[in-house]
């Protein structure tokens, strides 16, 4: 059986890492990847995925990626099962990076890619 996704897109936010109690790392970053073809509009849709990093890999991606970096991700997709507020069985895919590759910084003049922060 084979449980492996690979991804190519631009960083929507500076990384932020959180640590757990027991000392484990994690960071949730979204990456916006492109579809590679045209929708009715002749447009380009975009995708924004998020995509959960642990450990040493979410320490190297604080310490090395910005808004607006090209990261490669190769990594598995993992389904969470819950149940909601109004007593409804739900579930949720999330992508687990296993690898990152870093791939390109952006252009100082190109912030498309970033999502505005919350404060502004």
């Amino acid at each position: 059986m084979l449980n492996e996704v690979a991804l190519v897109g631009r960083l929507t936010k500076n990384p932020e890492v959180t640590e757990l109690e027991g000392g484990k790392k994690i960071s949730s970053i979204i990456i916006a990847v492109p579809r590679m073809y045209k929708n009715s509009s002749g447009l380009y849709d975009t995708d924004y995925i998020r995509v959960t990093l642990w450990n040493g890999i979410a320490l190297n991606t604080r310490e090395y990626c910005h808004c607006g970096d090209l990261i490669g991700i190769k990594g598995r997709i993992q389904v969470n099962n819950f149940v909601d507020n109004d007593g409804k069985a739900r579930s949720s895919l999330e992508i687990i990076a296993e690898k990152i590759s870093f791939l390109s910084s952006k252009k100082e003049d190109d912030k498309s890619t970033c999502l505005k922060d919350k404060e502004d």
